[in-house]
């Protein structure tokens, strides 16, 4: 369970790194700013937290396959709602309603906290008996 986990989020967090730049890429070249928040989570949610769950899944055996599901999932949902719950209440495109934009990013950013403190646990139910992972 951990190399599949490992693999798609190491290939979520490439995609946000694209994200990130080109969206890094677009203010540096209008001379506009106001993505600047939205491109900074995307990097540091997106990109590294992402990123280094995935590599943490490929280092480290855990005992429990449902909770490293169960993570994958809440920081896959949480980490792509929080940046777009961002986006949609922050620049409000489209004419979207402000309730739902709002209620968007505060759901998105709540099960991304989710996944850190499942997260956390995980790394207290590293499987020692593999020959891997042992701290």
């Amino acid at each position: 369970m951990e190399r599949k986990w490992s693999l798609r989020l190491i290939r979520l967090a490439a995609i946000f790194g694209l994200l990130g730049a080109v969206m890094g890429s677009h203010m540096a070249g209008s001379g506009s700013y106001q993505f600047r928040p939205i491109h900074a989570h995307i990097l540091v949610v997106g990109w590294l937290s992402i990123f280094a769950w995935g590599m943490f899944y490929r280092m480290y055996k855990i005992k429990s396959a449902k909770l490293v599901s169960i993570h994958g999932w809440t920081a896959v949902i949480g980490s792509i709602g929080l940046t777009a719950g961002m986006w949609l209440n922050g620049l409000k495109p489209f004419n979207m309603n402000e309730t739902f934009a709002l209620i968007f990013y505060i759901v998105g950013g709540t099960i991304l906290l989710i996944s850190f403190g499942i997260f956390i646990i995980t790394t207290f139910m590293i499987d020692t008996k593999e020959g891997k992972g042992a701290l």
